[in-house]
């Protein structure tokens, strides 16, 4: 089984990650076991010495970790969300989901290769991972654009900064802007960038915060696979060996992971899991992805990611600063919209 020294290293790490993401300061520091799985095979692929990632033995157990274990966690994924979540929120908070989503990810793709001079998959992965879930997103995009190893490495690093940043600002900001809970708990869920990023924040504040906050952030989650249809035709030819375009058959554009998505998702809705098996799939899934993000961590070189340039992480400083101010515009203006004339 040549696939299974790689597969092996990414278990393991995957395992450390998840126990270390229970550790108080991990929590409190909103570093989920996704996040601690990258930059642990982020430290072991820079040890001193060959990479693991590059002998041929390892290589293609991680190659599989990031590819196909990778659309496997993006399918589980979906038991994390409920169609009865749109509900729980309203039309104001779907509204808001929708509305921050396209305006980050479209200053993604506009800033990024307009004023910065960045390439287009890499804007995507970046304007992904502020714009819709973190870590998760980046992944989700990553086979869809075809984007390097190096490039999700730098787009999940970039979420990482800026989302713990806005974790750390989020409860300051709340006496300040003197908004109710329920709207500041829409803000929190529609700006910041992860999971458990939402959850810590909105616990500092409140459980009542907190729980609206995660509602909202689960509706951006939801939108994860609509977005992935529509970045399947914004990068549907693959370059060929000649360096020349080769268009791709109709259906081989539509990132069939994420059809399973809603599947589950709709499954999940309809409550057709017994939830002792839901929550037992969902640290199978955290384990999951957790495996493909140490072999994402692994395939990359800090110089490589350095080679980068300071870019990428302006443009994720540019679309943190959107999100906080565009999204507290955003946050104030829908329900003006929506109150009855």
């Amino acid at each position: 089984m040549p696939r299974l020294p790689g597969v092996l290293v990414a278990a393991f790490i995957a395992a450390a990650a998840m126990l270390g993401s229970l550790w108080a300061p991990a929590r409190q520091a909103g570093l989920g076991a996704l996040t601690l799985a990258m930059f642990a095979g982020l430290a072991i692929a820079n040890l001193p010495g060959q990479p693991i990632a590059s002998t041929g033995r390892a290589r293609s157990g991680l190659d599989f970790c990031g590819g196909t274990l990778l659309r496997a966690g993006i399918v589980l994924y979906g038991l994390r969300v409920s169609f009865q979540d749109i509900a729980a929120v309203g039309l104001t908070g779907a509204l808001i989901a929708v509305a921050v989503v396209g305006m980050v990810f479209g200053a993604a793709m506009y800033i990024g290769p307009r004023w910065l001079g960045l390439d287009r998959r890499t804007c995507a992965l970046i304007g992904a991972g502020s714009a819709i879930c973190g870590a998760a997103a980046v992944m989700a995009t990553q086979p869809v654009v075809r984007g390097e190893s190096r490039d999700a490495s730098v787009a999940v690093a970039t979420v990482v900064g800026f989302g713990t940043l806005s974790m750390l600002a989020f409860p300051l900001a709340f006496p300040l802007l003197g908004m109710p809970e329920h709207a500041f708990g829409l803000y929190l869920g529609s700006t910041v960038h992860e999971v458990a990023q939402v959850v810590a924040a909105g616990e500092a504040i409140s459980p009542a915060v907190a729980q609206i906050a995660v509602i909202e952030k689960m509706l951006r989650v939801m939108l994860l696979a609509p977005f992935l249809f529509f970045l399947s035709y914004g990068f549907p030819a693959a370059a060929s060996a000649t360096g020349e375009a080769t268009p791709r058959p109709a259906l081989a554009n539509v990132p069939w992971f994420a059809v399973l998505f809603i599947v589950v998702a709709g499954i999940n809705s309809l409550r057709l899991v017994p939830p002792h098996i839901t929550a037992a799939l969902l640290h199978v899934d955290t384990f999951i992805l957790g495996m493909a993000m140490a072999a994402i961590g692994m395939k990359t070189r800090l110089v490589t990611v350095l080679q980068a340039g300071p870019r990428p992480h302006v443009l994720a400083g540019a679309l943190f600063t959107l999100l906080l101010l565009g999204g507290y515009a955003i946050n104030r203006i829908v329900p003006l919209l929506l109150i009855p004339s």
